[in-house]
């Protein structure tokens, strides 16, 4: 008699959820050496050419093809990579096309199921949803490598909030993406590249421990809040005020302030009638960048504690005549203070 299906579909989950880890390695493996053996076929290629411009034009079509392979291993194995595309997506770090392409993986991770979302933050805050919140949004705001964000209103004060929820099972999924990537970085020092790349996978792997901690951002969110306030008579940027209360390890919910992601601008600038190109594009963006040199400027050199990861993802414009800091990411603080990094944090400044 054959056992029943019950039985038969939870055989095929515990494998499934077994044998994950080595699948996802391969894939990684696969893919990265499609990428990697690309690169070198056109490092062979471009030997035997003379010509400088066609040596260049060919380099290029191999940037386009490797940008298009990495995006594909980013997006689609998630996790770790999202991080490293986000990394990559930088123009001082990858080719032109590799920025293009990767800066759009910033924040569109897939994002885990309202279901899920659900059952986590009623077991981090003991609550059952209802008794917290009058709405919350079922689409995020934003979803990232660790966590995806909500707008919601919380119950008891009618307030709107941004819920940052963590990504079941995204811890231990990103331990197995970061020892391959060691591991690959191993095998790239000894055969091509006289560089240390293994120590800098290590360093990844110490910060990345540090993010999945919602309660150590939430800390230093108010320490940064309270810094930058101090410090002006009005901040060059706004830091989302912690809602008291409502942190955990894995839930952390903020006041929502409303932006628009930097990538976006251009194109709202077009919706309200105002030439991205123009003078007075040229002057927002002006006092755009004065802002965001201030606020740095400020937390390098003064408090020595600062937001560590300021790619494109991470910053949003907003609409109104108050600057504002949304939603956290890396911060780092300095030797000479306490070691500790943020997570998920968005820089928000005012356009003007």
């Amino acid at each position: 008699m054959p056992p029943p299906l019950a039985q038969v579909q939870e055989l095929r989950d515990r494998l499934s959820d077994r044998f994950r880890p080595w699948s996802r390695s391969a894939q990684f493996w696969v893919r990265a050496v499609d990428i990697y053996g690309s690169y070198k076929v056109c490092q062979l290629r471009t030997g035997f050419v003379k010509d400088e411009e066609e040596r260049e034009a060919m380099w290029e079509q191999q940037h386009e093809i490797g940008a298009q392979k990495m995006y594909s291993l980013c997006s689609e194995l998630g996790g770790l990579f999202l991080k490293a595309a986000q990394i990559l997506g930088k123009p001082d770090l990858a080719p032109t096309a590799w920025v293009k392409r990767l800066v759009t993986l910033c924040d569109k991770a897939p994002s885990t199921p309202i279901e899920v979302v659900r059952d986590v933050v009623e077991k981090q805050f003991c609550k059952s949803f209802d008794e917290i919140f009058d709405f919350f949004e079922v689409e995020p705001v934003g979803s990232a490598s660790i966590a995806q964000v909500h707008r919601a209103r919380l119950k008891s004060s009618k307030t709107d909030v941004a819920v940052k929820v963590q990504h079941p099972g995204a811890e231990q999924l990103m331990m197995v993406d970061i020892r391959n990537m060691q591991a690959f970085a191993l095998f790239l020092q000894k055969y091509d590249i006289n560089f240390d790349l293994f120590s800098a996978t290590k360093e990844m792997e110490k910060q990345i421990c540090y993010e999945f901690d919602f309660v150590r951002e939430a800390r230093a969110m108010e320490r940064i809040r309270e810094f930058l306030r101090v410090s002006n008579k009005k901040p060059p940027v706004m830091v989302p005020r912690v809602i008291p209360g409502m942190i955990s390890r894995e839930v952390l919910v903020m006041e929502f302030i409303q932006g628009t992601p930097i990538m976006n601008l251009s194109s709202e600038m077009s919706k309200r009638g105002i030439d991205p190109a123009g003078k007075l594009a040229a002057m927002a963006k002006q006092k755009i960048l004065t802002d965001l040199t201030l606020a740095y400027g400020q937390m390098i050199l003064k408090d020595g504690f600062f937001h560590a990861d300021p790619h494109p993802g991470n910053i949003l414009i907003c609409n109104n005549t108050e600057a504002s800091d949304a939603y956290y990411k890396n911060v780092k603080i300095f030797p000479y203070g306490k070691d500790l990094f943020l997570d998920e944090y968005s820089l928000m400044v005012t356009l003007y």
